[in-house]
């Protein structure tokens, strides 16, 4: 879908750590194989005591403070995320609300998984241009990978996962850049790939053990086969991409710069740029290495390191590339038109 008048305002995020990969296979937390495998330099682990909608509250009061968006003007809070929040019954999307935003307007939480926080952005932009009155949204991402029930370097081999909060506040006012135009895909057909056996089997339902992508992945593709879970894969991706492009009025090759998810390298040219035929330079692969994959917060924190290190410059646009289990993809084009006073 083509934009108009929707801008961003401001961006922030709140980022422990980093543990290095060379310290995890030495501490025994990582194999050496996995380390070999993704390439990640590093990955940020949050110290005990502080939950995911915690980090997000803190990136939410930074890119609050950034935009100058008054906190009674945000008409909604949609808080993505990928793994457990804290409790059980619990909305994490209102404790956001409650330490970041307070008054009295939705906070909605967004399950999309690792595409949770560009789809929190088309919901965000449809929500503002539903109603002219309404003037900014704010969406935070955050997620926690820790046992448990979840590995950080071995239950998605391939990619290592970092913890971490980010936000982005969304304004029909203005803003230091332009998004022009965002496309979400979908494709159900594909989400038996992200769990083993029956959708609602016994054990299932009744336990939580550790998470096993990659088991998950190679039942399901031992069934519907390779081939054809590649391909819809593919289609998926490069319809969300050319519907982006195409609303935008761009070519690939007119793109400054690409912010593609944290995943390993191997997984990163293999799904996106072989076949995209773009260089791993035009990415912020160098930044996200040092990272990690946050779930549903990678595209706003990469978003926001390019713009603060000049990585964006005023007038060149950059293309916002998600996928999430499900299946959905996503593409966004955003224009920045002038340089933010937080950025360096």
């Amino acid at each position: 879908m083509r934009f108009d008048g929707l801008y961003l305002a401001g961006l922030g995020s709140w980022l422990p750590p980093a543990t290095t990969t060379a310290e995890a296979v030495r501490s025994g937390q990582c194999s050496a194989e996995t380390a070999r495998k993704s390439e990640m330099e590093s990955v940020l682990v949050a110290p005990e005591g502080i939950a995911p909608p915690e980090m997000a509250a803190r990136a939410a009061r930074v890119a609050l403070e950034r935009s100058g968006v008054a906190r009674g003007d945000i008409a909604v809070l949609l808080h993505a995320t990928l793994f457990h929040q804290g409790y059980d019954l619990w909305s994490p999307a209102a404790y956001v609300q409650r330490a970041a935003v307070g008054g009295t307007c939705p906070a909605i939480e967004v399950r999309q998984v690792s595409n949770g926080g560009m789809a929190a952005l088309d919901l965000a932009a449809s929500y503002l241009l539903a109603d002219p009155a309404r003037q900014a949204a704010l969406i935070t991402a955050a997620d926690r990978f820790d046992g448990p029930d979840f590995d950080r370097w071995h239950s998605d081999p391939g990619t290592a996962y970092a913890d971490g909060g980010t936000a982005m506040v969304l304004s029909s006012v203005g803003g230091f850049a332009r998004l022009r135009s965002l496309s979400v895909v979908g494709g159900p057909e594909l989400e038996g790939m992200h769990r083993a056996g029956a959708a609602f089997g016994e054990v299932e339902m009744s336990t939580r053990q550790l998470v096993d992508l990659d088991a998950h992945k190679r039942s399901y593709v031992a069934e519907a086969g390779m081939s054809q879970t590649l391909a819809a894969i593919l289609d998926g991706q490069r319809e969300a991409l050319k519907r982006a492009l195409s609303d935008a009025e761009l070519e690939l090759s007119d793109v400054d710069r690409l912010v593609l998810p944290h995943f390993g390298r191997r997984r990163l040219v293999s799904n996106y740029l072989r076949h995209m035929d773009v260089p791993l330079e035009r990415t912020t692969w160098d930044f996200d290495s040092k990272i990690g994959h946050l779930g549903a917060g990678d595209h706003i924190v990469s978003l926001e390191h390019l713009v603060r290190t000049g990585g964006l410059r005023p007038g060149q646009t950059c293309l916002l590339m998600g996928v999430g289990a499900g299946f959905s993809w996503s593409s966004a084009v955003i224009e920045l038109f002038e340089k933010p006073e937080w950025a360096d």
